[in-house]
């Protein structure tokens, strides 16, 4: 260990996130690789240890002759300041060298808030901010996750943006950097060569220009490049890579636990849900390979706990014969099964009688969204109240005491009846429980949460305005006037936050330089409450002469070139415009099980074909 960071270790909260060494975490010969890459994650250990697509692309890669594939993540903000006055550079936890000596640093990125971090990492690693400073073939900077379907924003600092899902074009782009290493090749000419791998972005070849109002007026590719760069995605999942043998936490993380990725996409196709379009066509994977899976994880692991996890894992085709097949092994075992992400217009007493086997009993969570049936039309949301109550009178006759549900406040088309349906909806949910409670003696604990609306790239809700943060928070206190019953209780998220994500989701590049000044005037760990101002953004689009209402609160047109405008997932912007069309019409679009809706997204997949 160097002698720096076992000085700075004794200083600081939870050392265990710094020094490595857990076990299953891959150590190889240096002499023996010729490409080293440093997956980066731009959050603490704790959130980026929980993160299953991380965990899957550092198996990818490690599993692969020549490469090797290592771990960063963001230190809190006194391992940052002890390292920074101790002179040590960021440095991968495997091996312990400085980042900046390693062939890429691959950044995963979910969300957008976490941009400052991004710059933060660079800097710690002694790395130039902005691409163009860096001429030299290494190391390239990559970054990939759900935030780069807008990837303008963080453009001018990233040499590579990866689209889509990671496993495949991942391994493409390294193969061609070794060729490039091999032959002598200028950065230059790598960046030129990989625009030509599907799904890779390089965001230096394109050149954007702006009419007087600040819209953009053109994107223009250069160089050969691509007009349209279209993600990339796993056709096959029974032949996807699933770590079996995955790293082990040495101190605690958020989920400690194994998880069982059932499939991939979601066939509901709620307007305003970003991952429900970005991540079509669905892709499962067999629940026999699944039940073989999750017991060699638990095995290897020596976890007690497994989550099913996907977009909407209730929707499973598979899904009871799955838990079947799990808890034969786990129940002897007392090992729990968790399935987050319930809908409640498929919870039954088959499915909960499997959840209380699994050890889960302590609530349940349902997210209607809106609290009228009006707008959960309007957002595709395809659950009634009847579909919840049902559920809930379900669970309530199972003995189960502990109900948490999910809005939004702020969706397109809604009015202040909307909002007070929310208060309507949770009371309703109270006196199911009291019509059918066989456990009445334990009361009820009924939480409602809202959170601000967040209009995203690729949605049919792309071209919609947020609402402003007065007026979210005029709708905040008028549902907290209506929420009276003191068996529920009212959880609202602040709006700053969603405002600037809001900004920050559907900018265009010129926002790179609101990023850099946010960050050198101290914003990082924008997530976090104790680090986010917004005072510091506010100023920092001041000083750059941008104002983030542009991007947040305004409304796009039909016709309006939009910043993220070569970057597609598959589904055509033909579609998402009618879908926003029909939302406005009160009408909802049948789910993919049902009836293909033609979105184009399956031509991605295998003969053209959503495996539903």
């Amino acid at each position: 260990m160097d002698h720096k960071l076992e000085k700075i270790l004794a200083r600081v909260q939870k050392p265990g996130r710094y020094v490595g060494g857990e076990y299953n975490a891959v150590v190889k010969d240096k002499a023996g690789v010729d490409c080293r890459f440093a997956l980066c994650f731009p959050d603490t250990y704790e959130i980026g240890m929980s993160n299953l697509g991380m965990r899957i692309l550092y198996g990818v890669m490690n599993e692969t002759d020549g490469v090797w594939c290592e771990r960063v993540f963001a230190p809190w903000g006194d391992m940052e300041d002890a390292m920074r006055r101790e002179g040590l550079p960021l440095y991968a936890l495997e091996s312990g060298d400085p980042v900046k000596d390693f062939d890429f640093v691959g950044f995963s990125v979910g969300y957008e808030l976490a941009y400052t971090n991004i710059l933060n990492l660079l800097d710690l690693a002694g790395l130039p901010l902005r691409a163009a400073d860096r001429p030299d073939l290494a190391p390239i900077v990559v970054a990939g996750g759900t935030a780069m379907y807008d990837p303008e924003p963080i453009a001018p600092f990233v040499d590579i943006v990866s689209l889509g899902e990671g496993e495949d074009v991942t391994l493409e782009m390294i193969r061609l950097y070794r060729r490039a290493k091999q032959e002598g090749w200028s950065k230059a000419e790598y960046l030129r060569q990989a625009a030509r791998i599907p799904g890779l972005y390089i965001p230096s070849l394109y050149d954007v220009t702006y009419h007087d109002d600040g819209t953009v007026a053109a994107v223009t590719p250069r160089d050969g490049a691509p007009a349209v760069v279209t993600k990339r995605i796993v056709t096959d999942m029974n032949r996807s890579y699933y770590p079996v043998k995955t790293i082990v936490p040495s101190t605690e993380v958020t989920q400690d636990r194994v998880m069982l990725e059932l499939f991939r996409g979601c066939i509901r196709g709620c307007r305003f849900c970003q991952a429900g379009y970005v991540y079509r066509p669905v892709r499962g994977r067999d629940y026999e390979l699944l039940v073989k899976q999750g017991i060699e994880a638990c095995r290897d692991s020596g976890y007690q706990d497994m989550t099913l996890m996907s977009l909407s894992s209730s929707d499973y085709p598979d899904l009871l014969p799955l838990c079947d097949g799990l808890l034969d092994y786990c129940q002897p075992r007392k090992i729990s099964l968790a399935l987050p992400s319930l809908r409640a217009d498929n919870f039954s007493m088959r499915l909960m009688e499997k959840l209380q086997a699994g050890g889960r009993k302590s609530g349940l969570t349902f997210a209607p969204e809106a609290g009228s049936q009006r707008l959960r039309d309007a957002i595709n949301k395809n659950v009634t109240e009847e579909d919840l109550l049902n559920s809930c009178r379900t669970a309530f006759e199972g003995g189960w005491s502990s109900v948490k549900l999910y809005f939004m406040l702020g969706l397109p088309t809604e009015t202040d009846e909307d909002v007070l349906g929310i208060a309507d909806l949770a009371n309703k949910v109270y006196y199911t429980w009291k019509t059918y409670s066989t456990n009445r003696s334990r009361g009820i604990r009924i939480t409602v949460s809202t959170s601000c609306f967040v209009p995203k790239s690729h949605t049919p809700f792309q071209w919609e305005a947020q609402n402003t943060m007065e007026e979210y928070l005029r709708k905040v206190t008028l549902l907290r006037e209506h929420m009276r019953n003191k068996s529920i209780t009212y959880n609202w998220h602040d709006p700053e936050t969603s405002f600037l994500e809001a900004a920050l989701s559907r900018g265009d590049r010129r926002l790179a330089d609101v990023i850099e000044t946010a960050w050198r005037n101290g914003a990082k760990f924008d997530s976090w409450s104790e680090y986010f101002s917004l005072r510091t953004w506010l100023d920092a689009f001041a000083a750059c002469g941008l104002d983030p209402a542009f991007y947040a609160s305004r409304e796009r047109g039909k016709d309006e070139v939009l910043p993220w405008s070569m970057i597609s997932d598959g589904v055509k912007t033909s579609y998402l415009w009618k879908e926003k069309e029909t939302a406005y019409q009160g009408k909802i679009t049948p789910d993919c099980k049902v009836k293909c809706t033609g979105c184009g997204a399956s031509k991605l997949c295998e003969g053209g074909i959503c495996h539903v």
